[in-house]
């Protein structure tokens, strides 16, 4: 059977667009293992996950351009590969893009805390930061007032318990979201976590202070990355979970 150029022209490069969508995905979720488990170079993992953004990007945009028939009633070869690179395309460079999304919109920030004044220091989890790009310290006035500026309703909470127990509420909560907390000290009113992502092994920092307020007990969390000028929204959503779980204990 005869086969139009045009038509063979069209099979090849779904094909192509199908090995780049592929090569893109594996390009995208390859950086997190190799940093987690093999210790690559955060600067060259972002980069090999930026190139596996365009990869992606590219094998969809080239999977899109050859599903569709150049003329009416032409039966279209490929048509599965290219339907594979449009769907394996997207999901490859979805996080990517969510990424630059999410940087673009939130503030610059790698430290937050529910006490901007007086943000509870790390003491144990501060030895831990060997190497760190981000310094311990918290980054000053001009950190708070974007923190207040993008994320208003990050603030301490009260509970109307003694210290004690709160404490106690607080080490619960902090056990139920899989952090790694490496000091308890209720003398001192401080608790201390590490919190790792999932795919790329990234390390925050927790510390959470916990003090007598009138009758009840104030408390205030803060949560710090170990790398990036920008944690994507990833510290205050973390404490606005431990918040929302800590007032649901009791």
């Amino acid at each position: 059977m005869f086969v139009r150029p045009t038509n063979r022209v069209s099979h090849r490069l779904a094909r192509m667009a199908f090995l780049l969508a592929c090569a893109g995905a594996l390009t995208v979720a390859a950086p997190g293992p190799l940093h987690r488990f093999l210790g690559l170079d955060v600067e060259i993992v972002l980069a090999v996950f930026r190139y596996g953004f365009y990869l992606a990007a590219a094998g969809a945009a080239l999977g899109l351009a050859t599903i569709v028939p150049t003329r009416p009633g032409e039966r279209r070869r490929g048509f599965v590969a290219a339907f594979l690179a449009i769907v394996i395309g997207v999901a490859g460079a979805w996080v990517p893009l969510d990424w630059f999304l999410r940087a673009q919109r939130l503030p610059e920030l790698n430290d937050i805390s529910t006490d901007i004044a007086n943000p509870p220091p790390l003491v144990v989890t501060a030895q831990l930061r060997r190497g760190a790009t981000n310094p311990p310290g918290y980054p000053g006035a001009s950190a708070g007032v974007l923190q207040r500026s993008g994320y208003p309703d990050i603030v301490p909470v009260v509970l109307p318990v003694p210290p004690a127990e709160a404490f106690k509420r607080v080490d619960k909560v902090a056990m139920d979201m899989d952090w790694d907390v490496v000091a308890r000290a209720p003398g001192e009113g401080r608790l201390e976590a590490v919190a790792t992502s999932p795919w790329f092994g990234f390390n925050d920092d927790i510390v959470v202070r916990i003090k007598p307020d009138g009758s009840g007990t104030r408390i205030d969390i803060r949560s710090k990355s170990r790398v990036g000028e920008s944690d994507l929204g990833v510290n205050a959503k973390r404490i606005r979970e431990f918040v929302a779980r800590l007032k649901a204990e009791g």
